[in-house]
C-alpha cells in the first residue's frame, strides 16, 4: 500500500519485450559479425599502411634514427615542394569544377533525351570512365607530343601556330587538367543523372505553374534536391584527384623542370626513385590534412541540410 491507502500495482512488462530485446542484441552481432571481414580488409589495407606511413615518415633517411617533424620541414624549405603544393590544389581545385560543371550540363542534357536515345548517349559519354587512366593517357600523350602532335596538325591546317602543349609550365599544367577533366567527367554524370531521375516530377509542375522561369526551376527546385550528391561526389573526386598519379606520370613525368607535380607522383619521384622512403611518406601525408578540411566542412553541410529535411 502506498501513502493515502492506494495499492501500487507493479508495472506491466510487454509480451516479448525481452525477446525483442534479445533479438536486437542478436541482429547487432550478426552485423558486427558479417562486417568484421570488411573491417579488417580495411584495416590492412588502409589503416596499417596510413599508421605506417606516419611511422616511417619520422625517421631519417637510412630509417635508423627518429627525427620527429624533421622531414616536414625539409620539405616545406624547399621551393620545389612548395610549387608540387600549389600545382596540387589548382589541379585538384580546377579539374573538379570542370568535371562537376560539365558532369551537371550532360546530365541535365541526358535526362530530358528520351530512354531509347538515353541509353545510348549514357553508353557512349561512359566510355572515357571506363577505359584504364594509363592507356587513354598514352593516346593523349600521342596527340600532345610536338613531333606527332595531331591537335598541332588540325590547328596548322586553320593558320593556328603550333601550342607546346607539354613544353611550358602552364601548358602542361592544362594538358593535365583536360585529361582529367575528360576521363572524371562522364563519373561527375551519371552521378547527376541518378540524381536527376530521383526529383520528383511535381516541383517542376508546381514550379512551372506559379511561374518559375528555367533558370528559377534550376535554382530552387533542382540544385536543393541534388545538394547532397552534389557534395558528396565533389569530396569523392577531390580526394581521389589529389592522389591522381598515373596520368601525371604517363603525361608530362613531373616535366618541364618538376612544376607538374602533384603530391602522389612527387611521393614516388623522392621516395622511391631517389630512396628516401621517410621524406616521400612525409610527401603523401600531406594531402591528409587538406582532405581532412574539406572533409570536416562537406560532411557537416550535407548532416545540417539532412537535419532541416528531417
Amino acid at each position: 500500500m502506498a501513502d493515502g491507502g492506494v495499492a501500487t500495482l507493479p508495472r506491466a512488462v510487454a509480451p516479448g519485450g525481452a525477446s525483442l530485446k534479445r533479438f536486437a542484441r542478436r541482429r547487432s552481432t550478426i552485423a558486427f559479425l558479417m562486417t568484421l571481414p570488411l573491417i579488417v580488409v580495411i584495416g590492412g589495407l588502409v589503416a596499417w599502411p596510413a599508421g605506417y606511413a606516419m611511422y616511417l615518415s619520422t625517421l631519417n633517411r637510412r630509417m635508423t634514427s627518429f627525427i620527429g617533424l624533421g622531414n616536414f620541414e625539409i620539405l616545406l624549405d624547399s621551393e620545389t615542394f612548395r610549387m608540387v603544393i600549389f600545382q596540387s590544389m589548382f589541379f585538384a581545385i580546377t579539374a573538379v569544377i570542370l568535371k562537376a560543371g560539365i558532369g551537371f550540363w550532360l546530365a541535365h542534357m541526358l535526362h530530358h533525351i528520351p530512354a531509347k536515345g538515353q541509353r545510348k548517349w549514357r553508353g557512349m559519354l561512359l566510355v572515357p570512365w571506363v577505359i584504364p587512366p594509363a592507356l587513354s593517357t598514352l593516346g593523349w600523350w600521342w596527340m600532345f607530343e610536338p613531333t606527332y602532335s595531331s591537335i598541332n596538325w588540325i590547328l596548322n591546317i586553320f593558320a593556328v601556330p603550333s601550342v607546346p602543349w607539354l613544353g611550358e609550365p602552364w601548358w602542361a599544367r592544362t594538358s593535365v587538367i583536360i585529361v582529367n577533366v575528360w576521363y572524371g567527367a562522364p563519373f561527375f554524370m551519371i552521378m547527376y543523372l541518378a540524381a536527376l531521375k530521383s526529383v520528383p516530377e511535381q516541383l517542376y509542375e508546381a514550379a512551372q505553374i506559379d511561374g518559375a522561369t528555367s533558370w528559377q526551376r534550376l535554382r530552387y527546385v533542382t540544385l536543393p534536391m541534388m545538394a547532397n550528391i552534389i557534395s558528396i561526389t565533389v569530396l569523392f573526386s577531390l580526394i581521389v584527384t589529389f592522389a591522381n598519379y598515373d596520368i601525371v606520370r604517363v603525361l608530362t613525368n613531373g616535366g618541364p623542370r618538376d612544376l607538374t607535380h602533384v603530391f602522389a607522383s612527387y611521393a614516388f619521384q623522392v621516395g622511391i626513385l631517389a630512396g628516401n622512403i621517410p621524406r616521400g611518406a612525409a610527401v603523401s601525408l600531406f594531402m591528409f590534412p587538406i582532405l581532412a578540411i574539406i572533409a570536416f566542412f562537406v560532411l557537416r553541410g550535407v548532416n545540417r541540410r539532412n537535419r532541416e529535411e528531417a
